[in-house]
């Protein structure tokens, strides 16, 4: 029975506030008929909801998401959900409003507390801080008491019931005083207005910087062009974006972005694309060559065929491996989500205890009180539900401007613990473009030998195969087609060239067909000794000649092998080609182990026999070929140029086929896991240390609740930090 496959949809939920709403939400989602699995991220307010294929109630999603407390919408492209403090535009500027009237409105007490240590003894008549403190209570405190009456209704907390508890006992404390004792009544409406003020600061500030995490995704979103120039009917119009189709032809003038993904058929010019692949210098575009949507034309004007739009384009898959990796939790995530499911209800109990403990020690019924207030506003779950989220937001930014796509949080985990990479070495280790050296033809006819090849192979997309057709090309041979066409995986290929049966390959499928190699033997053996790769051809059944193909060593290739050595990691080559050819490539780059004239699947089980010995492998490849080696590697990579196979195979996808990228994801990947690592122990210390002192009475409410506001911010802080990460740029840095 076939699997059933699957579809993803994102959601935008508004009035989080702690780990464990997420917690709650996604155990909402999960719970709707038709639900595989729901992953919500605190960092950038966002939900992704897997569902069958043929879930069609979205509305369902949103009830779901109501009844729990929240509210949320179908995400758009076209609004950002990261451009706000709490996840949408409009609370932006409300949200900066209600903080400046809290400011206003606080700064009395603070005035008074300021002059209580300086020993002025000045305090504010009772009534004015009455009339102050109501309404910092209940109108700029309002969206916390929302927040805890939706947690209240679904029998759960979180940080605004932790806020409201808090901050309502002591206000509530101050008006009994006021209504029960004679006299001058010690009041504590300082306590519960300036920490509402000072959470509603920290969430600013909270905000602001979770804004500045999801900028990767902001600058990769503002790089879709709106409008765009097509010829139709011989005349330029002006249309959006959505009205051009595949085939349409684009007009693109200097310094325009490129509007789709397509290829030149006229005109000559450059494009950056520096901000997809992270590459630097400018990239020469001629006829023939492919642009990529999102980058910037140069000083040419150009004409585009369109061969890719809408969800299709190379910046649309861009962007959606970004936001989902970035959605994706990190296995340590799981252990943060069991201690948010009961932080709320342990820091209610602990505040219980305390109040309890210091009454009956001591019979003050405002020292208890105002003990168990401090409790409830230092406990903050927001820093332990934004530790993982904002490091992995700010550490696929990052890798994404770069040019390296992390397809999801698994690979980023295990990047940095890789012992072993293994390596294809077309592609990956070569240029990837050969060329034709040598032809060697039994009856001497050496173009004749050539069109026939061309002609088996036309069509083929495989390097060696366009090797054949560009040099059929540059001797004006005209190429037929082959009658049919078949593929023989790790060996070669078979076709039918005007009526005879045509084999093109190494020598294991010579010696398969029972085709005698031995007359060619020593030329061919002289080619593989120079590094060249060599293709049998037989026609008919008997051997017809032999053509080498000359591939070069990328530049950067030597310098990245030392690095890894230098890392302590052990390298290897894993390649279909021929073992003198890939020794002499690997002998020039000082490479471990070789394993040549392999089948793709016997190369899935050498990753296995690796795996066995206990090593954490990496895979990099870009061919069909190299896809069940990938699958099975603890980590697989694929590089910018290869198939979509190879891409959709790869954990990670290198947008320059520059094994280089391959250093700074790794480092990447340390650093980042640096960063959550750095972030739980804090955030868990934070707490750990905090609520006791709260209890003993050493910390008072408004210290405590600026401990709570700072500490999310300092989180998401030092997620940000990974910004500054230098990666490796150009041969100078990495061979040292």
């Amino acid at each position: 029975m076939s699997q059933q496959t699957s579809n993803v949809i994102q959601l935008d939920i508004v009035g989080m506030s702690c780990a464990s709403c997420v917690a709650r939400v996604e155990k909402a989602l999960s719970a709707v008929e038709g639900v595989r699995s729901a992953s919500v991220n605190l960092a950038d307010d966002s939900a992704g909801v897997e569902v069958d294929s043929r879930f069609s109630h979205t509305d369902d999603l949103i009830a779901a998401v109501k009844k729990s407390g929240y509210s949320a919408i179908l995400h758009s492209d076209e609004s950002d959900p990261t451009d706000s403090d709490d996840a949408h535009p409009r609370k932006w500027s409300l949200g900066t409003v209600v903080l400046l009237f809290s400011v206003i409105l606080t700064l009395p007490f603070l005035v008074q507390m300021a002059g209580m240590l300086w020993g002025a003894g000045w305090e504010m008549p009772i009534w004015l801080q009455l009339s102050l403190a109501i309404p910092v209570q209940f109108v700029a405190g309002a969206r916390f008491y929302r927040g805890a009456w939706g947690a209240l209704r679904n029998g759960a907390g979180n940080m605004d019931t932790l806020v409201v508890l808090g901050t309502s006992a002591a206000f509530g404390l101050s008006v009994g005083q006021l209504a029960l004792t004679d006299g001058t009544p010690h009041l504590y409406f300082e306590a519960s207005a300036t920490v509402i003020t000072l959470v509603l600061l920290g969430k600013w500030m909270e905000g602001r910087a979770r804004n500045a995490t999801a900028a990767a995704i902001r600058a990769l979103t503002r790089l879709r062009p709106t409008m765009a120039t097509v010829l139709r009917n011989g005349q330029e119009k002006r249309v959006s974006i959505g009205q051009i189709f595949q085939g349409d032809v684009v007009v693109i003038r200097p310094g325009e972005q490129m509007p789709v993904d397509g290829e030149v058929v006229l005109g000559h010019s450059s494009a950056d694309e520096s901000m997809l692949t992270g590459e630097s210098m400018p990239v020469i575009k001629e006829p023939g060559e492919n642009v990529i949507g999102g980058s910037v034309n140069g000083a040419g004007l150009i004409h585009v065929k369109t061969t890719r739009i809408g969800a299709n384009s190379t910046l649309s898959q861009i962007i959606d491996l970004v936001k989902n990796a970035q959605m994706k939790k990190a296995p340590v995530q799981k252990l943060v989500d069991r201690v948010a499911a009961i932080f709320v209800p342990v820091v209610v109990l602990i505040a219980v205890v305390t109040f309890i403990g210091w009454y009956l020690y001591n019979g003050d019924f405002s020292v208890a009180t105002i003990t168990a207030v401090s409790v409830l506003v230092i406990a903050c779950p927001c820093a332990l539900g934004l530790a993982t989220p904002t490091a992995i937001m700010v550490g696929t930014g990052v890798a994404a401007r770069a040019g390296i796509l992390v397809k999801d949080v698994d690979a980023l985990e295990i990047a940095h613990r890789v012992d072993t990479v293994v390596l294809d070495k077309t592609g990956t280790l070569t240029e990837g473009n050969p060329r034709v050296t040598e032809i060697v033809s039994m009856n001497g006819k050496d173009a004749d030998l050539l069109a026939v090849a061309a002609a088996a192979q036309q069509g083929s997309e495989h390097p060696l195969a366009l090797a054949i057709l560009k040099e059929a090309e540059s001797r004006s041979i005209a190429v037929g087609s082959p009658d049919d066409f078949q593929s023989l995986a790790g060996q070669g290929l078979h076709a039918t060239v005007s009526g005879h049966s045509v084999f093109i390959g190494n020598r294991a499928l010579m010696k398969e067909k029972s085709i005698d190699t031995s007359i060619l033997e020593s030329e061919a053996v002289t080619f593989e000794d120079e590094g060249k790769t060599v293709m049998w051809i037989a026609v008919e059944g008997n051997l017809a000649g032999v053509i080498a193909v000359g591939d070069t060593v990328k530049p950067d290739a030597e310098a990245f092998i030392a690095a890894l050595h230098r890392q302590g990691k052990r390298v290897v080559m894993l390649t279909g080609d021929n073992r003198r050819t890939a020794q002499v490539v690997a002998k020039m780059l000082r490479i471990d182990d070789v394993v040549a004239e392999v089948l793709p699947e016997h190369k899935a089980q050498k990753i296995e026999a690796l795996q066995r010995e206990g090593r954490v492998v990496a895979m990099v490849g870009d061919g069909v070929n190299d896809a069940p080696a990938m699958a099975t590697a603890d980590l697989s990579v694929a590089m910018g140029a290869g198939t979509d196979v190879a891409m959709a195979t790869a954990k990670i996808t290198l947008m320059r086929s520059n094994p280089v990228l391959i250093l700074d994801a790794m480092t990447l990947s340390e650093r980042t896991f640096k960063k959550i690592r750095q972030n739980l122990f804090w955030a868990f210390i934070y707490n750990t240390v905090g609520i006791p002192l709260a209890a003993l009475g050493l910390l008072n409410p408004i210290v405590a609740g600026a401990a709570m506001a700072m500490s999310s911010v300092s989180v998401v802080t030092n997620s940000l930090l990974l910004r500054r990460q230098r990666l490796v740029v150009g041969h100078q840095r990495f061979v040292k």
